[in-house]
């Protein structure tokens, strides 16, 4: 069996469903993986798998070195507060070190991030199951030294991987994804809504448009899941109100003006904190319409 990370020491911190995996794979591909998590349970399961599990945070950086550490975490508010917060990796971490923001993080926050350590922001698409499948696509932000330096262990967990720029750039573009997600849901659950209400089976309406102009893999897959009521979560709405109200910060920021945007973020927020969608899969706000 191939080995690619073989003599590399890795720190992974946070091990919910994406990071989980992420976690298995570099295990998998022969890094000594020491992981640390908030409950014990997810660290527990690694440890059955064969990797390490760390104390604290200081003990994971002092067990890695000069690696890398590779944090996937829910909000930047969390990512800001386990690595610079008391006892946070910043602590103890190596000056050569390399993090890795495998998460959706705020983009001028990242960029902040990025003065004070040596940091990547790469942001995944492609949900749990293509982290279970180690088929995620990977933006990635940093400089050249550090994108070169943590290549292999990005291609350990993912497949498609570009380099976008400086820091900030990965997250940018996974924002600029997001924005594409979050209005296509809504498009389908209108769509599919639509054609229930005018008496036709929404099943076969989404079968005749796969393989025409309005083809999507949101049709493809969470159009199958609104046909057939299947909301249990993979990515949670409350994790896409978040990215959204992400876009519409850098929206303000960048000057970009947008009602449709706007509508999305109403959208989203009424979903989570008025209909009660916050734990359901984001092919929820199908809800919305009935």
């Amino acid at each position: 069996m191939s080995t690619p990370l073989s003599g590399h020491k890795i720190g992974f911190v946070g091990l919910g469903n994406m990071g989980r995996a992420n976690a298995r794979h570099l295990h998998a591909a022969g890094a000594d993986v020491v992981v640390w998590n908030r409950s014990a349970g997810p660290a527990e399961a690694a440890v059955a798998q064969g990797m390490r599990r760390a104390g604290d945070l200081e003990t994971l950086v002092r067990e890695v070195g000069d690696g890398v550490v590779c944090v996937n975490l829910t909000t930047t508010e969390v990512v800001e507060e386990v690595v610079f917060g008391s006892g946070g990796l910043a602590s103890a971490l190596h000056p050569e070190a390399v993090v890795i923001d495998f998460g959706t993080t705020a983009v001028a926050a990242t960029r902040r991030f990025a003065q004070r350590l040596h940091w990547v922001d790469a942001p995944v698409s492609g949900g749990q199951v293509g982290a279970e499948a180690g088929t995620l696509t990977i933006m990635a932000g940093g400089s050249e030294a550090d994108f070169a330096r943590v290549l292999p262990v990005l291609q350990a967990v993912g497949r498609n991987i570009t380099h976008m720029g400086p820091s900030g750039a990965g997250q940018v573009t996974k924002l600029a994804n997001q924005l594409i997600v979050a209005q296509t849901i809504d498009a389908v659950a209108q769509a599919l809504r639509m054609a229930e209400l005018a008496g036709v089976d929404s099943a076969r309406v989404r079968e005749a448009l796969l393989g025409g102009f309005a083809e999507s893999r949101i049709l493809q897959l969470h159009g199958d899941r609104m046909v057939r009521r299947d909301f249990a979560p993979g990515g949670r709405s409350a994790l896409q109100l978040k990215d959204v109200r992400l876009i519409c910060e850098l929206a303000g920021d960048v000057g970009l003006h947008s009602r449709t945007l706007e509508n999305c973020r109403m959208q989203w927020e009424e979903f989570v904190h008025e209909r009660g969608g916050a734990d359901l899969d984001h092919s929820g706000l199908f809800r919305m319409y009935e």
